[in-house]
């Protein structure tokens, strides 16, 4: 009998550690290749692992909520067998891919797709689906998904070139709400955030206070945030704008049939005005670079278009490459895998990194402004406030509107007050009148 022993990967984040959250198997249970193993959350993302050995699992090497490095060894296979060739790859949601081959010494990943969104580190695997399901084609990742979304699997209409139900087949069955509602405020989770429970020991001593180890995605951001606020010089101005045409638009768009299928907030508007105001003030779509031979600004002739995404691991900004190529419904798709990708925590490295300006929308928490810190790598974010009705004056009359605020954070060393000034008034006019979208 051979044993093998699978050491954790490097998922392609260049990272070198992660964390161990969840065991879906146990000494003895029987495993076949690419059958998730375990959750491991890194820096960027929570990501499945996927086994690339088949036999009985011998030894569990480490135990959940441990840390451990790349290469160490977490767990033993007896009587493996070699690695498929149809497995999935990562960054390919619907077409199978050839395996990778083991190297000698150690074990490979053969294929991995991150996990749904979780409310803490200890919760279990949710329940296996049902069994009408079982003999639908689809990968562990897209059957976790459904399973997370409450979608049977067997009624849904397959679209993949194999027959193989994919992402968005899922997604049109299923019933959710969009983490970028900005009408009125969600209701807040059971658990806001992901917490570790302290020892017993410890709880006993001082049962007021709690320690919680910084770590993962909520250890990233607090370095970016720092090293933003504290080596950018950040001005913030805001405007209070009448979008009462801005709802109109989005009121017309979703009943339009070439947006059936796409979710429409007033997130796309915004993003559109961003754009918009983008070719106006490049500046603040630049980047202040320190180089051996002095600073420099960097000017990018292109928008990727950061969103700032709340999720229950901690806040990420992935970004919509290339947006100002994007036509309104092209937008509109581009930001609802955004926001389901990020709401799985599927988000990929790649869509978090080379961002060029970022969108924080603070009203899906009722907040009507703030002083957002910048992203690192860029020169401005943008806030929009929770949209309400309130009293406005017009044409001499106060009337009801739908009234937001646009607030923005600058780097003061790349952009001037009439720079960022004008800026949040061409976005604001965009919100005010949508019209000037058409050209």
């Amino acid at each position: 009998m051979s044993t093998q022993t699978f050491h954790l990967p490097d998922v392609g984040e260049g990272l070198t550690d992660a964390e161990i959250v969840t065991w879906h198997v146990k000494s003895g249970d029987t495993v076949a290749v690419n059958d998730v193993i375990v959750e491991i959350e890194t820096a960027k993302s929570l990501v499945e692992l996927p086994s690339p050995f088949a036999g009985v699992v011998g030894e569990v090497l480490v135990e959940e909520g441990q840390t451990v490095d790349v290469g160490a060894p977490i767990i033993t296979i007896a009587d493996a067998a070699a690695p498929a060739s149809d497995v999935p790859v990562p960054g390919d949601p619907g077409l199978p891919a050839p395996a990778a081959e083991p190297e000698a010494g150690g074990s490979v990943l053969v294929g991995y797709g991150s996990a749904g969104a979780v409310t803490s580190r200890r919760r279990k695997p949710a329940a296996a689906p049902a069994a009408s399901a079982a003999g639908v084609v689809a990968k562990p990742p897209i059957r976790k998904l459904a399973r997370d979304l409450g979608v049977d699997l067997s009624a849904v209409t397959p679209s993949g070139a194999g027959g193989e139900v994919t992402r968005d087949d899922v997604v049109k069955h299923a019933s959710q709400a969009s983490v970028f509602r900005n009408i009125e405020t969600p209701e807040w989770p059971e658990v806001r955030e992901e917490t570790i429970p302290v020892a017993a020991s410890v709880a006993e001593a001082d049962p007021r206070e709690e320690s919680i180890p910084v770590r993962g995605v909520r250890k990233a951001t607090a370095g970016s945030m720092v090293r933003s606020a504290y080596s950018a010089p950040h001005v913030t101005v805001w405007t209070d704008v009448d979008a009462t045409r801005t709802m109109e638009l989005v009121k017309r768009l979703k009943a339009s049939p070439d947006y059936a299928d796409t979710k429409v907030s007033p997130l796309l508007i915004m993003a559109r005005a961003v754009i918009w105001a983008v070719r106006r003030t490049p500046m603040v779509n630049a980047a202040w670079v320190d180089g051996d031979d002095g600073a420099q600004i960097n000017l990018r002739h292109y928008v990727n278009l950061g969103i700032a995404a709340a999720t229950p691991r901690g806040l990420i900004v992935p970004n919509i490459k290339d947006a100002q190529n994007l036509s309104m419904r092209e937008l509109a798709k581009a930001l609802e895998r955004l926001t389901l990708t990020a709401r799985e925590g599927k988000t990929p490295p790649a869509d978090q990194q080379q961002g060029t300006i970022t969108i924080t929308n603070i009203g899906v928490f009722g907040m009507d402004a703030g002083t957002p810190i910048i992203n690192p790598g860029e020169a401005g974010i943008i806030a929009m406030g929770t949209i309400r009705q309130k009293p406005w004056v017009v044409d001499g009359e106060v009337r009801p509107r739908f009234v937001t605020t646009v607030s923005g954070s600058f780097d003061h060393r790349v952009i001037d007050g009439d720079g960022m000034s004008r800026f949040i008034a061409d976005v604001a006019a965009v919100l005010e009148e949508p019209a000037l979208l058409v050209e």
